[in-house]
Parts: C-alpha cells; sequence; structure tokens
C-alpha cells in the first residue's frame, strides 16, 4: 500500500500534534493568570508536581458569616493593592510537609490549608478552581498552578516555553468550564 504525499502529511501532523488531536493547550513553566474576583493579573509556575493550586496570602483567619463558614485574608503579593478579601470556605486541604518543614515535636506530617473558590483565567481559558491560602511571600512566584488545576484547564505544560499562552484575555467569549 502506498500513501500519497498529502495523507502521509496529515498522518504525520497527527502523529506530532497528539495535543492538538486531544483538543489540549499546550502551557509553558510560567504563565500569566487572572483571579477575575480580585481582579488581579499574576504570574504563575504551573507544576505538575504538584496536586492543588496555592495563592500568596498572610494574616488568614476562618470566621463565620450566617452560618457560613468564611475565610478573610490579605494578598502577599508585592504589587498587589494592599486590601483584605473575604471569600467562602470550600474546604480544608492538607498538604504534606517537606522533609525540611516536618516538626517532630509538633507530630503532624500535613499542613491544614483554608481552600477557596476562585474564576481563573489563563490564555483565553476561564475555569472556577480550587485554592489553598498559604504565605508564598518566599517564592519567585505568588500563585502556583497544581495538577487537578491543570486538568480542568485541559493543559499540557511543556517545562521549554513561558508564557506560552500570552496575556489573560477571558472576555465574554472566552471559554467556560469547571
Amino acid at each position: 500500500m502506498r500513501l500519497k504525499p498529502f495523507s502521509l502529511l496529515i498522518c504525520l501532523l497527527t502523529l506530532s500534534c497528539p495535543a492538538l488531536a486531544m483538543g489540549k493547550s499546550i502551557y509553558g513553566l510560567n504563565e500569566y493568570i487572572h483571579v477575575e474576583e480580585l481582579d488581579l493579573q499574576v504570574a504563575a509556575k504551573l507544576d505538575t508536581g504538584a496536586k492543588t493550586a496555592s495563592l500568596s496570602a498572610r494574616d488568614i483567619k476562618r470566621f463565620k458569616r450566617d452560618g457560613e463558614t468564611w475565610v478573610r485574608f490579605v494578598l502577599a503579593i508585592d504589587n498587589a493593592q494592599e486590601r483584605t478579601i473575604e471569600r467562602p470556605l470550600a474546604r480544608i486541604s492538607k498538604i504534606k510537609r517537606r522533609a525540611g518543614d516536618f516538626d517532630p515535636d509538633e507530630g503532624k506530617t500535613y499542613t491544614a490549608r483554608p481552600v477557596i473558590d476562585l474564576e481563573l483565567c489563563m490564555g483565553k481559558t476561564l475555569r472556577m478552581i480550587e485554592v489553598n491560602l498559604t504565605d508564598r511571600s518566599a517564592f519567585q512566584y505568588p500563585l502556583l498552578i497544581g495538577s487537578e488545576a491543570l486538568k480542568h484547564f485541559e493543559a499540557i505544560v511543556d517545562p521549554s516555553l513561558k508564557y506560552a499562552a500570552g496575556k489573560p484575555d477571558c472576555t465574554n467569549d472566552a471559554t467556560p468550564g469547571e
């Protein structure tokens, strides 16, 4: 059987671009993210080794409002306007501690972090993502996007790229989703 050149080209493109064949988007190791509810754009690190997304926050306090648990915090981001933010608590996440972070006297191998739901825009894709709150001010990127969030974005991460999606542009015609 002999393939015609055009058919051969189509086969090669399909095999070499599985992301396109699966309808997935390719993102870089770092991407700009717009946090819709906070009207904030930040550079984020995409980390397939982390499970959850984390946003840099300080002065994190839980409180009750109309019988529901909420979280009050201040963003721990250099160029963010300092303001107190209040959001409903989605759940508490247990994050495994690294070896250097483990305190044998305390005995816990995890850290409990509050989790909130935020609409995040990456490229032209808008998704509601669970984000845990922790002080990331010692890290270069105030927002970490973990594997669970990357699944919602139908993302493939190419670590040789940076800011492949460009500036976030989630206008009314953005791709909504969960």
